[in-house]
């Protein structure tokens, strides 16, 4: 049996556990620019507020209901879903992250009278340590799990969890539930199965195999088989390591100083450099970028990127942070007015059996555990409790 962990209203409920007072208050989250809406509570949803509705559009909306609006944290929502994760794998055998706000569970070997209430400490467990209520949905296969955890959100009585594992209610629930819904079927597919008068997923396994083949492919089968009960999608208790670790932002204003840039590239090279060890990987190049206001044409407009190589393959941040500051003196141009920055980290490798130089000047070993020791600092008491002196202490002033 697998099961899925959903966190309800994630980033709108990141920011009630800060926000107490919110709860059962309308919330809204907006992207990083302040565009449009990117995750709303329960409240909000009743209010008529559409994912991707424009923020201009609810401003109305915003006084009249006392909509509590933030924008997007998500260094905050990162630091949250690790804390999910955490105590989701105190819980259950493994767990493998899917998203932000979602993680598989492997719950097989354990008896199936077991799983229900399993689900329910779980759901409350997790809300007891991190303030973030959860969905779980247990099935026989991770397509139904995901069903199982959607209604688990529709159905409160459900206290948390939902269990669906015999054929006759797995049959029920298909019966009614949307074809668009089902894990695995995209726009383009949902478009060709609508106009085959497929339109929930129980028309969907009434198809003939051969049928579902020659329209959708291995992949399309694949989700056949597992509506059906028959897990054809592995569990993966480790995701596969990032070829390339991107971190950007858009600045709160157009920054005009060196110094200011360079401060907030320093802290965006320590992020990337934290999760390319998490990944125990090396990186063998590091790459900035910066760019101005391209919505503002009345101002002079700039993009330049940098790429500087260490001496060797590295994660260690006091080696890639003056390499970036390197890159940025290289390309930063005063008279501008610059929106947005950025780092990369490409060129990566797996540090086991990493060969070493038999003359490199840095002690890696003694680097190594400095590092070890910091992200195990900061993952006890929070980001940024231990950071090198170029990224500053004060928070980054930018859009999230």
């Amino acid at each position: 049996m697998y099961g899925l962990c959903d966190c309800n209203n994630f980033f709108a409920s990141c920011e009630r556990v800060f926000r107490p007072e919110l709860e059962g208050l309308p919330v809204v989250v907006l992207s990083n620019n302040d565009g449009c809406v990117i995750a709303r509570s329960n409240e909000a949803k009743a209010l008529g507020i559409r994912m991707g509705h424009p923020y201009f559009q609810i401003r109305d909306l915003e006084k009249r209901h006392n909509v509590a609006v933030f924008s997007s944290n998500f260094n905050l929502y990162g630091d949250m879903s690790r804390r999910v994760i955490w105590t989701l794998r105190r819980m259950v055998p493994a767990a493998e992250v899917y998203s932000i706000d979602e993680a598989f569970l492997d719950l097989r070997g354990i008896e199936t009278g077991r799983l229900e209430e399993l689900g329910r400490h779980i759901s409350r467990t997790v809300r007891r340590n991190t303030g973030i209520p959860v969905s779980i949905g247990i099935a026989p296969t991770k397509t139904l799990a995901k069903i199982a955890s959607k209604l688990c959100k529709e159905y409160p009585k459900l206290q948390g969890a939902c269990l669906m594992y015999r054929p006759q209610d797995i049959e029920k629930v298909l019966r009614k539930f949307p074809i668009e819904d089902v894990w695995g079927i995209g726009r383009k597919h949902r478009r060709m199965l609508q106009a085959a008068n497929v339109r929930t997923a129980w028309d969907f396994v009434q198809r003939p195999e051969a049928w579902i083949r020659g329209r959708m492919g291995v992949t399309g089968l694949r989700t056949w088989k597992e509506l059906q009960g028959e897990a054809c999608i592995d569990f993966e208790s480790a995701p596969p390591a990032k070829q390339q670790i991107t971190v950007s932002r858009s600045f709160a204003h157009e920054l005009t100083q060196y110094e200011e840039i360079h401060t907030s590239v320093a802290a965006f090279v320590s992020m990337a450099a934290e999760k390319l060890r998490r990944q125990q990987s090396l990186c063998g190049e590091v790459t900035v970028y910066i760019l101005t206001n391209r919505h503002r044409e009345e101002l002079p407009q700039y993009f330049e990127t940098q790429a500087a190589p260490p001496g060797g393959p590295t994660d260690d941040t006091l080696e890639l942070v003056p390499l970036a500051a390197k890159a940025l003196q290289r390309i930063f141009r005063k008279g501008y007015g610059y929106k947005k920055a950025g780092i990369t980290l490409s060129d990566i490798s797996s540090r086991t059996g990493l060969q070493t130089d038999l003359f490199d000047p840095v002690d890696r070993a003694r680097h190594a555990r400095l590092m070890d020791a910091m992200d195990a600092t900061n993952r006890t008491y929070g980001r940024n409790r231990v950071v090198v002196a170029a990224q500053g202490f004060a928070p980054l002033k930018m859009n999230r």
